[in-house]
């Protein structure tokens, strides 16, 4: 069994969100228990994992009033456990989105339960239930039977309808200190019995990004890596290829200096092509870019020396920044790093903002008019709310819009692909229509 699920939380204890931990254990010995919680939050933070102790804690037949935990010795904590207690289900809203399958469920919800003492009611990735499914359990939180409490999950609170949230008991899922993911990775250390570096812990914390779920696998995959070995600060870098990582930062900082679009984009692509872990390649980027900056002021030395100015470098490290923040929403996952390369190579003095019409004063192909890059801006923070791929792609491109027509034009064959697919063209011309209050006719076009 995987590291994640043989040691997935059982008691609110074991949850290693102190506020998570907090939260739960005032509202379960409080006098009343609300019928519906909405835990929110990034992905393997153990929303469901606190879900389904939620659901112990209500059906088990040994906890006292004074005790917050479930027993998980009492049949329905062991049926829960293992997934077998026909009273608390769990509902994959992704692939029961329609308002059918809600429906059904306000059929079945009337009905007690058969064993215990409520029917509890998982419903993972609820943001991706449909409006009319949205409705329909509008209906059943506004007058829930005695006998059901609801527990919604979501990674995309801002698709939850208002009217939902506000009859929900909200527990917001944080993205993990590094203090509460080494608590979650000491508990399967001790499970297992393994021997890890603490420097080397500190560093698993580190490429796990906030997620509880990702650094018990990161430790998994380098403990089958450790064999019987000590896992130790190198071999986490050996299995991650961070041995040259170093030199590839120097060198990409070198071509960003000189602004050589074309060395900087082709290193990235030779980065992707031999595995390298683009969250820590970022990370390490922005910490020597800090330290050039540190360098410029004269406040530390032996670091790399550029020819950029403090406020080149001040702009170069909020782009890449930027980038850093973006990489775990990017299905390329170098992707946002390569659109901050061009965005920095593109801007000849640097400056983030410059007004648009300051570089475009041309006038535009086929009639339309360049307008402010208000619109692009607008554009993609609405867009990166859907979609933070489609939104780091976007930075690259410009938009000219006269009247009804509006063109998008993109520098790269395989970005023109990409905003060209169904679902993607259409969220950038509803979008734009909401934006503009009219119907906008959108074409995709390549720069010549």
């Amino acid at each position: 069994m995987v590291f994640y699920l043989k040691y997935r939380p059982q008691r609110i204890v074991d949850l290693d969100s102190e506020q998570v931990r907090e939260k739960l254990s005032s509202i379960v010995l409080g006098k009343n228990l609300p019928h519906a919680f909405l835990f929110t939050g990034p992905k393997g933070l153990g929303k469901t994992s606190a879900a389904r102790i939620l659901a112990k804690i209500i059906n088990c037949t040994n906890r006292k009033p004074s005790d917050p935990e479930p027993c998980n010795k009492c049949i329905q904590c062991k049926s829960i456990t293992e997934g077998t207690n026909l009273d608390v289900m769990e509902i994959d809203a992704a692939s029961n989105r329609g308002i059918d399958e809600i429906r059904d469920l306000r059929e079945k919800i009337r009905l007690s339960p058969i064993s215990a003492k409520k029917k509890v009611y998982i419903i993972d990735e609820i943001h991706m239930l449909t409006t009319e499914a949205f409705n329909a359990l509008l209906k059943t939180l506004e007058e829930p039977p005695n006998h059901a409490v609801f527990i919604l999950c979501t990674t995309e609170i801002h698709k939850v309808p208002d009217t939902i949230m506000s009859r929900c008991f909200q527990v917001v899922f944080k993205e993990a200190s590094e203090g509460e993911l080494v608590r979650s990775l000491q508990r399967v250390l001790r499970g297992e019995g393994m021997n890890v570096d603490k420097d080397a812990l500190s560093q698993i914390a580190s490429l796990s990004d906030g997620s509880f779920r990702d650094g018990v696998k990161i430790l998994e995959e380098v403990a089958r890596a450790a064999g019987r070995k000590k896992i130790t600060k190198e071999l986490i870098g050996e299995s991650y290829k961070v041995s040259s990582i170093t030199k590839d930062v120097y060198d990409l900082i070198d071509f960003l200096s000189q602004r050589d679009l074309k060395s900087a984009v082709s290193l990235i692509n030779a980065l992707e092509e031999k595995g390298t872990d683009a969250r820590f390649f970022t990370e390490e980027l922005v910490s020597q870019i800090h330290g050039v900056l540190l360098k410029k002021l004269g406040i530390v030395e032996g670091v790399s020396d550029v020819s950029l100015s403090i406020e080149e470098i001040k702009n170069l490290f909020a782009l890449i920044s930027e980038s850093y923040s973006a990489v775990k929403y990017s299905f390329l996952p170098f992707l946002p790093l390569e659109i901050a390369v061009i965005d920095w190579s593109q801007k000849k003095d640097s400056i983030i903002g410059i007004p648009f019409e300051k570089t475009l004063e041309e006038p535009a192909p086929n009639g339309l008019t360049p307008k402010h890059d208000k619109i692009l801006l607008d554009l993609i923070d609405v867009v990166k709310r859907d979609n933070y791929s489609i939104a780091g792609v976007l930075r690259a491109c410009s938009i000219k819009i006269n009247g009804k027509d509006a063109v998008i034009e993109t520098p790269y064959k395989f970005h023109k692909e990409r905003l060209d697919e169904p679902s993607t063209r259409s969220l950038l011309a509803n979008t734009l229509n909401e934006m503009m209050g009219k119907k906008i006719n959108l074409e995709i076009r390549l720069k010549e």
